[in-house]
């Protein structure tokens, strides 16, 4: 299936390690120029080598100008950007019942304000071109919070709405605005939780995640490339009839509609 990927520019922040990886190296093989970026600067450059036509960058989403650098860099390179993958590390584990009003702002810096400055500044030339894929890498917390984690639940769940209702101003101008909801994939990021999740309940990391899998569906954690499939769907030319919505990859563990 030809996806219409080949030579556009997909533009992937947090991507130096786990599910940001996995999509920008699907991007790229199907004949996406891309730009990795992180803080991790060697990780980046190194992955970026690895691919046909990639940039890596060094870059820090918190500070005040690292958007305007990271998308100038972007449009130098390979010119605008026309898909936008929305990513980033998730905040530390934690109850509700702790989190203070510092916590909560330091979660939406993470997890809304440096989208919301991302997607500010490539909007307006996709609108402009009639073209675009705005996809966010979420959670399935988003749809059933997750224990543990209100940080992250209180985040992602400000992003969602953030997204669906742009998804519906930018809709007739060619722009579709998604999100994709990992359930329990195999990342570093899961493994941490496992092993924080096995020190507060005394048992074994090993112990957590069999406990994990015996609650999804298909008995197994997902693969960092599983999820990229899905990415790449909502930014193909086959997926321009679908915005405003959330892909749960996650094996069947929510069990809503």
């Amino acid at each position: 299936m030809d996806t219409g990927l080949r030579g556009r520019t997909a533009l992937v922040p947090g991507s130096t390690s786990g599910l940001g990886l996995a999509s920008a190296r699907l991007l790229a093989q199907e004949g996406a120029n891309v730009v990795l970026a992180g803080r991790r600067g060697e990780l980046a450059r190194a992955e970026a080598a690895r691919l046909p036509a990639a940039l890596g960058l060094e870059i820090d989403l918190t500070e005040p100008d690292a958007v305007g650098r990271l998308v100038a860099a972007t449009t130098e390179r390979f010119g605008p950007v026309d898909v936008l993958v929305l990513n980033s590390g998730g905040p530390r584990p934690g109850p509700a019942e702790t989190m203070t009003a510092d916590d909560a702002a330091g979660a939406l810096d993470l997890l809304l304000l440096q989208h919301v400055r991302l997607v500010q500044a490539v909007l307006p030339s996709m609108r402009e071109r009639g073209w675009g894929r705005i996809v966010a890498i979420g959670s399935s917390g988003v749809q059933a919070p997750l224990a543990n984690l209100a940080l992250s639940n209180t985040g992602r769940g400000a992003l969602a709405g953030y997204l669906k209702t742009l998804a519906a101003e930018v809709a007739a101008d060619g722009v579709t605005v998604n999100m994709v909801l990992p359930g329990r994939i195999a990342t570093d990021r899961v493994a941490s939780l496992d092993r924080a999740n096995a020190e507060r309940s005394g048992s074994t990391p090993e112990q957590v995640q069999a406990a994990s899998e015996a609650s999804i569906p298909v008995r197994r954690y997902g693969t960092p490339e599983e999820f990229a499939s899905a990415v790449v769907y909502l930014a193909s030319r086959q997926a321009s009839y679908v915005t405003g919505e959330q892909l749960r990859v996650d094996g069947g563990l929510v069990r809503s509609y």
